[in-house]
């Protein structure tokens, strides 16, 4: 079965994550193509698409590196992405949404309750949420008029892990990544909501909030039947 690029993008961001691929380690397109079991085109879009994200870098005329970052790099960029798109939340919510503004968002809450309805996910179904996602983002934050903020969360965008678009789902667990974007799209709601009622320090928090449901809630979601966490 052939992978779209959002998928090889994610298991790659997924193996470098779980440092498979160790910081300063140099990777090349064939060996990761028979790793993920796909062409080496769509592997060496992913790994533009990583670049631009910062976590490979040139190494050569050809090659890539992984990046050398920390976990303290990723958490302290992940916080500045929630803080600038929840600035942008709450000046979207204090001067008000248009009406064009207003129906993006509400199609992008029931295209994400469209994907969720079924109860579970098929893998084609995260390069679907990785599209819903980034129009619901990109729309809050071009919608403010904002080109400082917008250019701010563009710079912060190229850190690891920053940007809003690269959430690492697991394509071998998808009943836990289920949880994951269940919850992300109630955040989306609840964060649409406030926009709606004008209210802007509500906005704000959840946006901020949501920023690290890629790096806080995977233990929290990884629950059993009972709803314990596991030993």
């Amino acid at each position: 079965m052939s992978k779209s690029n959002t998928s090889v993008a994610a298991s790659l961001r997924k193996l470098i994550s779980e440092g498979r691929y160790p910081p300063g380690e140099r990777i090349a397109e064939l060996h990761v193509a028979e790793q993920l079991g796909v062409s080496r085109t769509p592997i060496r879009l992913a790994f533009r698409t990583l670049e631009q994200e910062g976590l490979l870098q040139r190494a050569g005329k050809r090659g890539y590196r992984v990046r050398e970052f920390t976990e303290t790099d990723v958490l302290c960029a992940l916080e500045v992405r929630g803080v600038l798109e929840g600035l942008a939340a709450r000046r979207l919510a204090e001067q008000g949404m248009t009406e064009e503004t207003d129906t993006r968002l509400a199609q992008c809450i029931e295209d994400g309750r469209e994907l969720l309805t079924k109860g579970y996910l098929d893998r084609d179904d995260v390069t679907r949420w990785s599209e819903i996602n980034e129009v619901f983002h990109t729309t809050i934050i071009e919608s403010t008029g904002s080109l400082v903020i917008a250019d701010a969360i563009g710079r912060n965008n190229h850190l690891p892990f920053a940007s809003a678009d690269s959430i690492i789902l697991d394509t071998e667990a998808l009943d836990r990544e289920y949880r994951k974007l269940y919850f992300a799209q109630m955040q989306h709601r609840t964060v649409f909501q406030a926009l709606r009622l004008g209210e802007g320090a509500r906005a704000e928090m959840l946006m901020r909030e949501h920023a690290y449901i890629g790096m806080r809630y995977g233990e929290l979601l990884d629950l059993d039947p009972a709803g314990t966490l596991p030993s």
